[in-house]
């Protein structure tokens, strides 16, 4: 059941029905996001398992405080924004780690061994409205500039995790940050920001409910 589906990626294609399948609307752009959605995990996993607090106080009395805040991401809905070649890939893992996935886009593509693929008109509030993740796979275009702001943070869950592994220009900086402190998502996974670099006193670096590294999520030894 594939349509192409034609306009803006993010006004684009998801129904309530989604919430108890995985849902691809996609558009396929090789297989080149490998590293990249290995570093969306490594982000993630920081933040649900409470290693970044870990690391940067090493100190046994954490303990209880790390596991209050734990979660896991099994049967947690995650949601990707922007379905390339780093989406699939993000798609395939979070499969393993047993999560329902859905994904919006603006082209067809093939479908996906163990997925199922429903194509309905919805716009992006609903997939941001369902999602405990986000996970960004757009490219940086005009379209997609500082399409994050405010408003799309306040259709997200308060306990939600955004992860941004591909530019980030996508996410306006300034909303980003009072997202966080007002308490609109619970916190954030980012290998690009806005302003990038990100300046050394920037209070994302050491935000209690972030993870940060410094455009590092590109490297791979398949890349020359």
């Amino acid at each position: 059941h594939y349509h192409h589906c034609d306009g803006v990626g993010v006004d684009a294609v998801l129904s309530p029905e989604l919430v108890e399948s995985v849902v691809i609307v996609a558009s396929e752009k090789g297989e080149v996001g490998i590293h990249l959605a290995e570093h969306a995990f490594a982000l993630l996993l920081a933040l649900t398992r409470g290693v970044h607090t870990a690391l940067r106080e090493p100190d046994f009395r954490l303990r209880e405080p790390i596991r209050k805040e734990q979660r896991e991401l099994w049967e947690q809905t995650l949601g990707i924004v922007g379905f390339g070649g780093t989406g699939r890939a993000v798609a395939r893992r979070a499969l393993g780690f047993g999560m329902r996935v859905v994904a919006v886009d603006i082209e067809d593509v093939p479908p996906e061994p163990g997925v199922q693929a429903i194509w309905k008109p919805a716009p992006l509030y609903d997939l941001l409205g369902m999602s405990d993740v986000v996970v960004m796979g757009l490219p940086l275009t005009k379209a997609t500039h500082h399409l994050f702001t405010r408003d799309l943070f306040r259709r997200m869950q308060r306990h939600a995790i955004l992860i941004n592994v591909t530019r980030g220009e996508i996410v306006y900086g300034e909303d980003l940050m009072t997202a966080l402190e007002e308490g609109l998502i619970w916190g954030v996974g980012l290998d690009v920001t806005d302003p990038e670099p990100l300046p050394a006193e920037h209070a994302l670096w050491r935000h209690p409910r972030a993870v940060v590294t410094p455009h590092t999520a590109g490297g791979s030894p398949r890349r020359a």
